[in-house]
């Protein structure tokens, strides 16, 4: 039997995700929404899509990574696009983060909890700018991750990346900027890391 859809069935057909609840979406919520997009967030209780993804951004996941794990102690790993709960509301996604070994319990897992985060590096991209400046540095530093890298676009073509790197003061509970490194890395924390920024040029 035919007949008018309401506008609610209209808005239910259109999305396929449910309005969200009062108190806004958790933690459960996010694991368990079907056919919720890859690498959707949680911030604040909100879903966070991500938008396509530009090559420049890309380059940099695959230099860092590759870069990282030539130094990568044993009992560390580095992991791409891992979701790490912060609290009940707040599960970001980093684009790379440094990790314990131990925490990883098999090929099934589907997130990190904050405490085993030794480090969480976002690459800035225009749709996450205010994210990734100010709303994903604070909740980070509020769950006690001891060490965030903040990836900017440099160089005279913007083709190569600058990295903002901070570190936790456990005192404040805030990151403190330890500096804007563009064509070496070079840290100490969460391990020795040496890097030669430019070979993105070479990717």
């Amino acid at each position: 039997m035919g007949g008018t859809m309401t506008a609610a069935e209209s808005v239910e057909h259109r999305h396929p995700w449910p309005v969200p609840p009062k108190d806004g979406y958790t933690v459960d919520d996010l694991f368990t929404l079907p056919d919720l997009p890859s690498h959707t967030e949680l911030i604040d209780g909100s879903l966070i899509f991500v938008s396509p993804q530009r090559y420049f951004h890309f380059l940099v996941i695959e230099l860092l990574m590759k870069g990282m794990r030539q130094t990568l102690p044993p009992e560390l790993k580095a992991v791409r696009e891992m979701a790490v709960v912060l609290d009940r509301q707040n599960v970001p996604e980093p684009d790379i983060s440094v990790v314990r070994a131990s925490a990883i319990t098999g090929p099934d897992l589907t997130r990190f909890r904050a405490e085993d985060v030794l480090l969480a590096v976002e690459v800035v991209s225009p749709d996450s700018e205010s994210r990734d400046r100010t709303t994903k540095p604070h909740k980070y530093a509020a769950a006690g991750i001891p060490n965030y890298w903040r990836v900017e676009r440099g160089g005279a073509d913007g083709s190569r990346p600058v990295i903002h790197v901070y570190e936790l003061d456990p005192m404040t509970q805030a990151y403190v900027h330890m500096g804007m490194q563009r064509e070496q890395l070079k840290v100490a924390k969460p391990y020795v890391i040496e890097l030669d920024l430019t070979a993105v040029d070479e990717l």
